[in-house]
């Protein structure tokens, strides 16, 4: 790292930016959308697999009853579904469906062309447009380490 870098204020800056992107890009709306809670459950469901309702509000860290409540409102709406648990058939797993994933997709899709748009706005030069390309793998690499 250069000398003259101090890791405490480029970590302070890349929380401030990456935040501030994060809080604008979920603000975009999507027809039939989710709500954030709901789309919490459902990515977290999709990438960790079927689990159990409880198992899903750990992970969240809400809950029992808040997590019963969204799950609920994803099974009214086709997105998850729940199947006996082949260990223990007094518990339920529960799954994203194909419409859900298809939900998560269009939800992933809709952020990627508002940042696409901005990206292409003219607001950047196309140095600036490398700089971001180059940054996207170390912010992923960051992401990991921590």
């Amino acid at each position: 790292m250069d000398d003259d870098l101090d890791p405490d204020e480029v970590a302070s800056f890349l929380l401030a930016g990456i935040s501030a992107l994060v809080r604008r890009v979920r603000q975009v709306p999507v027809d039939g959308g989710l709500t954030m809670p709901e789309r919490t459950a459902l990515s977290r469901l999709d990438r960790s697999g079927p689990t159990t309702s409880s198992a899903l509000a750990r992970q969240v860290q809400i809950t029992a009853q808040a997590m019963g409540a969204t799950l609920s409102a994803l099974r009214a709406r086709g997105l998850v579904e729940r199947h006996p648990d082949p260990n223990d058939g007094r518990r339920m797993v529960l799954s994203v469906t194909d419409a859900g994933a298809q939900a998560l997709k269009d939800k992933r899709n809709a952020r990627a062309e508002l940042i696409a748009r901005s990206l292409t706005s003219g607001a950047f030069t196309p140095a600036e447009l490398e700089q971001l390309a180059s940054a996207a793998p170390l912010l992923e690499r960051l992401a990991q380490n921590i």
